[in-house]
């Protein structure tokens, strides 16, 4: 697996310590108020835990999903999988996703939940990627900025696998052409 790696872009370590420091970013904007924190399952989950341990507030938890249609290409077309179970009227909510890059989950995400009549929303992503964005959606929040390069580890993916690696790295090209 660790063989299939061109390159290690983030390692364990620099993961963990940018996830506190954005934990404390948020516990300071949000300082006495409750957050409810939505993630993006399934490529946000480890990010997500990291995220949590370091939000000093009080704070609820929940997931959401969505699937894009087709095989191997991304369509374009975002069915909802999994919506939120707990009620976001007049609460804050930070919606945690593993990377922006189209932007198009996100802003699909982000419109989900403002129907749902929030006080605040805001957008916390592991990785920017450096493409140009189908969505003018932007993170309140950014853990890194990546070149458009096909990342996986640290909960991120490629056919349900790598998921598990403790770093972010870049695919080799041979493995996902």
């Amino acid at each position: 697996m660790h063989n299939d790696i061109k390159r290690v872009l983030f390692s364990s370590d620099s993961l963990i310590q940018r996830a506190s420091e954005i934990g404390k970013q948020i516990t300071e904007d949000f300082k006495g108020e409750e957050v409810i924190v939505v993630a993006v399952l399934k490529g946000s989950f480890m990010f997500l835990s990291d995220l949590l341990k370091n939000i000093d507030l009080y704070c609820r938890l929940d997931f959401v999903a969505v699937q894009s249609y087709g095989d191997t290409v991304y369509s374009g077309d975002l069915v909802l999988i999994k919506d939120i179970s707990v009620d976001v009227r007049g609460k804050n909510v930070v919606i945690v996703e593993d990377i922006l890059d189209t932007g198009k989950t996100l802003d699909f995400v982000k419109r989900l939940i403002e129907k749902k009549q929030p006080k605040t929303v805001k957008v916390c992503v592991l990785l920017d990627k450096k493409t140009k964005k189908a969505s003018t959606i932007k993170a309140d929040y950014t853990g890194f900025e990546t070149d458009d390069v096909f990342v996986v580890g640290y909960g991120l993916d490629h056919a349900q696998l790598y998921r598990n690696l403790p770093y972010i790295g870049e695919l080799k090209p041979e493995i996902y052409s």
